[in-house]
C-alpha cells in the first residue's frame, strides 16, 4: 500500500508543481516563447483555457491557475485520505490543500534553485532553460546579492535563499504542524 501511496502523491505532486510553475512564469513575466515556458503552457492549458473564462485574473495574478493549484491539492489530499480508508472535512481538506500548496511552491522553489546553480556550472548562460531559471529566480537572488556581494566570483545568493527557503518550511511545519 506505501508504494502506492507513494506513486499517487509523487503524480499529483509534479502535476502540482507544473500548475504553480505557470503561476510562478507568469508573475515574473518570463519569456512566453521558451520551450519549458511552452512545455509548461501546453501541460496545464486544457484546464487553466476554460477556467480562465469562470475566473478573472486579479491584475497579474492568475487566479485561475491558482484556483486549479488548490483543485490538484484537494483532490490528491482526498485520494489518498480514501485510499488510507480515512473521511476528511470539506473545510480541512481546503485549508490542508492551501499549506500543500505553499509547501510544494518551497519545493519547487528549491528544486528551481538547485538546477539553476548546477546548469551555472555546465551551461554558462547558454541553455534556453538557464535563461528562463534566471527570469525565475532573480526576483529574490537580487536582493540578497545586494546585502551579500560575490566574494571572489562565487555568488552566495542562492545557497542563502535554500537556507531561508528551508527556515520558511520548518518555520510553517513547527506553526501549523502540516508537511
Amino acid at each position: 500500500m506505501s508504494a502506492t501511496v507513494f506513486l499517487v502523491s509523487t503524480l499529483f505532486n509534479l502535476y502540482l508543481m507544473v500548475v504553480i510553475l505557470r503561476l510562478w512564469l507568469q508573475v515574473v513575466q518570463a519569456d512566453f516563447y521558451n520551450p519549458l515556458s511552452q512545455f509548461v503552457v501546453k501541460a496545464t492549458h486544457p484546464i487553466v483555457g476554460p477556467l480562465r473564462r469562470v475566473i478573472p485574473s486579479i491584475g497579474r495574478f492568475d487566479t485561475a491557475t491558482f484556483v486549479l493549484a488548490l483543485v490538484v491539492a484537494c483532490a490528491k489530499i482526498f485520494t489518498l485520505a480514501m485510499m488510507l480508508g480515512g473521511a476528511i472535512n470539506p473545510l480541512t481538506l481546503v485549508i490542508v490543500a492551501f499549506f500543500d500548496v505553499i509547501k510544494e511552491t518551497l519545493s519547487l522553489m528549491f528544486w528551481v534553485l538547485l538546477l539553476r546553480a548546477i546548469l551555472s556550472w555546465v551551461s554558462q548562460g547558454q541553455s534556453p532553460i538557464d535563461y528562463v531559471l534566471h527570469q525565475l529566480t532573480e526576483p529574490f537572488l537580487a536582493p540578497i546579492r545586494k546585502i551579500i556581494p560575490p566574494i571572489g566570483g562565487l555568488d552566495l545568493s542562492v545557497l542563502v535563499a535554500i537556507i531561508v527557503l528551508q527556515f520558511l518550511q520548518l518555520l510553517i511545519q513547527d506553526t501549523f504542524g502540516v508537511f
